[in-house]
């Protein structure tokens, strides 16, 4: 389970969330000391857009919070997309750990 979704939450307004502890990388997150938190994935979520998807870039605002992460647009497109990538990291301990090692080798740092 990865606890993605995208909902329309007004016409023209959606959101994505994320229910932090509830992926299947939780225990991954916790062993490379990190808090499995809604500002942990917003790190991952400005990891993915510098590196695997920089046209989402100014697309969405983030809003995490403790237990989860979250994310805006009037664009449905650029949250689906989102979710795609949150969906493939939050079921895949390697991607999460390659992603972690790339922050780490550009001197990214987690506020979890």
């Amino acid at each position: 389970m990865d606890g993605v979704e995208v909902a329309e939450i007004a016409p023209g307004e959606y959101s994505l969330s994320l229910a932090a502890g509830t992926t299947d990388v939780d225990d991954v997150i916790s062993e490379l000391g990190h808090e499995p938190n809604g500002y942990f994935w917003e790190g991952i979520v400005e990891l993915l857009v510098r590196s695997e998807a920089p046209t989402l870039e100014g697309r969405f605002s983030s809003d995490p919070e403790a237990g989860a992460f979250y994310a805006t647009s009037t664009d449905r497109n650029a949250l689906d997309d989102l979710a795609v990538l949150l969906h493939a990291v939050a079921a895949d301990g390697h991607r999460l750990r390659r992603l972690v090692k790339f922050a780490e080798a550009n001197g990214f740092e987690f506020d979890d």
